[in-house]
């Protein structure tokens, strides 16, 4: 099968490799259909975590079922499914407790819990930028799809990460309607969180960023922009908050948080939303961070170590809440709202382009440049 093969630094190829296959009983085997690339694929392209040269990348995926294993009795050849990125078991406590990006028994590295598809220390699982997909455990890992799905599947894949992850953001911040919300990127995360926060009926979305693409597409959604580039971000949600702040925050960028001028500070944002957002006040962090960053600029985050405003935080009683999304907590909900509510996520959808032109639309995504906001890569048409 081909499949896009990590070879280095910046350095990505589309190899034929062996397919993938049915390894036990609970497997499910899926053809691949749309697999996006996600703004987390970034940090192991450009360098900054442990994936190995050679494995698959691609962690958010849909596709049709072709073999089933045996232990199988819900899912069918045929159905379309959407698989959250979290490779979950379903029956340890954790995932009995909804927590399946914390799965206890899906990742073998000794110490390490959680596993997903094409991605550092999270198991050996391949990617989904790939014609074929392993899906463990599938009764429980796959969403089956309406009879839409072939035609929408650029809405349903969202339900693999992105959208799930930005309503997660809101959900750790909080928000109920008529809240403020300030969050931080408009990246793909940060443009889903927005939208996310807009069909909760919050009050007043800020979204800041200094792309003016992406803030384009926050504007498509009626967020109210904010140009880091142009004043401090923090002084001007104080200004449209009368120096209250907002109610919620998000943080949908992670440690590679850039200034305007392209200074790298792990720990900007973190800081900006203490200052942003009003004394009692919640914040959320989707925005990746590691336990460490051998090859990052900021001595403290070398040893995965920040300096954070802890005094700030602290005096104004604000929560904070972190972690990876639980994808299966959210998909089936939000799949009705593509199915039945109208929702269509795959607004922030720039390119859907072949699997062979995988090498170029990651040169481009990760270039930041302008225009290449969300990229679907289609590995087979599903004909």
């Amino acid at each position: 099968m081909k499949a896009v093969v990590y070879e280095g630094l910046r350095q990505v190829s589309v190899k034929n490799i062996p397919d993938a296959r049915i390894e036990r009983h609970t497997d499910v085997l899926v053809r691949v259909t749309s697999s996006n690339i996600c703004g987390s694929d970034l940090h192991m392209y450009e360098g900054r975590t442990s994936f190995e040269r050679g494995r698959v990348l691609g962690h958010e995926n849909l596709g049709e079922v072709v073999e089933i294993g045996d232990a199988v009795d819900r899912v069918r050849v045929g159905d379309w499914v959407c698989l959250p990125f979290n490779v979950s078991c379903g029956f340890c406590v954790n995932c009995e407790r909804g927590l399946t990006a914390f799965c206890l028994t899906t990742n073998p590295a000794p110490g390490k819990i959680g596993a997903a598809y094409g991605y550092a220390d999270m198991g050996p699982y391949k990617g989904g930028q790939a014609e074929l997909l392993r899906v463990p455990y599938g009764d429980f890992n796959c969403l089956v799809l309406p009879e839409d799905a072939r035609e929408r599947q650029t809405d349903y894949v969202m339900l693999a990460d992105v959208w799930p992850t930005g309503w997660h953001a809101t959900e750790l911040a909080c928000v109920q309607p008529g809240d403020t919300v300030v969050i931080y990127g408009a990246g793909p995360v940060g443009l889903m969180a927005a939208y996310s926060a807009i069909l909760k009926h919050a009050s007043g979305v800020m979204v800041i960023d200094h792309h003016a693409d992406r803030l384009a597409k926050a504007e498509e959604i009626g967020a109210i922009l904010i140009d880091d580039s142009q004043a401090s971000p923090v002084e001007q949600v104080l200004e449209l908050t009368e120096g209250m702040g907002a109610d919620r925050g998000c943080e949908c960028v992670g440690f590679q948080a850039h200034d305007s001028v392209g200074m790298e500070h792990p720990n900007m944002t973190l800081n900006n939303l203490v200052r942003s957002v009003k004394a009692t006040g919640s914040i959320a962090v989707v925005g990746l961070f590691v336990p460490q960053d051998p090859v990052g600029e900021d001595e403290l985050y070398k040893r995965g170590t920040m300096a954070i405003d802890y005094g700030t935080f602290w005096y104004k009683g604000q929560t904070m809440s972190t972690g990876q999304c639980n994808v299966k907590n959210y998909n089936r909900q939000l799949l009705s709202l593509i199915h039945d509510g109208g929702a269509r996520p795959s607004w922030i959808v720039s390119h859907e382009l072949d699997l062979d032109d995988a090498p170029e639309a990651f040169m481009h995504f990760g270039a930041r440049d302008e225009g290449w906001t969300k990229v679907v890569l289609h590995p087979t048409k599903g004909d």
